[in-house]
C-alpha cells in the first residue's frame, strides 16, 4: 500500500512537528511540513500532496488566502483542503456542521488521533 501524502502548512513547528510524528508513525501517511503561507504553492508542487491541513491564522498570509491560491489553481483545485484552527471552537465546529468557506475544519487543539480521523474521511 502505497503511503498518503500529507501536507501541513502551520506556523507553530512544535505542532506541526508532532502531528508529522504520529501521522507518520500510523504507517499510512508521509507528511511534510511548511510554517509560512507563502511557501504553500512552492511546497505542494514538489511534494505533490494528496490533501492539505492548513492553518488559518498565520502571519504574511493566511489560510484563507492560500486556500484561495489552491482553489484557483488547476493543479491543486481537486486535493481536499481542512483548516486546523483555534480560531473556533469544538462546539462551533458541530455548529457549522464541521466546515468553513467550504472546506471542512479542525478546531485546534486537535489530538492527532482527531486529525487522523478527519484525514481518512476526505481521502
Amino acid at each position: 500500500m502505497q503511503k498518503k501524502r500529507i501536507l501541513v502548512i502551520d506556523d507553530e513547528p512544535a505542532f506541526t512537528s508532532l502531528l508529522k510524528s504520529h501521522l507518520e508513525e500510523s504507517g499510512a501517511y508521509e507528511v511534510r511540513e511548511v510554517h509560512r503561507g507563502e511557501q504553500a504553492l512552492d511546497a505542494a508542487s514538489a511534494f505533490k500532496p494528496d490533501l492539505i491541513l492548513l492553518d488559518v491564522i498565520m502571519p504574511h498570509i493566511d489560510g484563507a488566502q492560500v486556500a484561495v491560491q489552491f482553489k484557483t489553481d488547476e493543479t491543486f483545485r481537486e486535493i481536499p483542503l481542512v483548516f486546523l484552527t483555534a480560531v473556533v471552537s469544538k462546539e462551533e465546529v458541530e455548529e457549522r456542521t464541521g466546515r468553513i468557506g467550504g472546506h471542512p475544519f479542525i478546531a485546534k487543539p486537535a489530538t492527532p488521533e482527531e486529525v487522523m480521523v478527519v484525514i481518512a474521511q476526505y481521502l
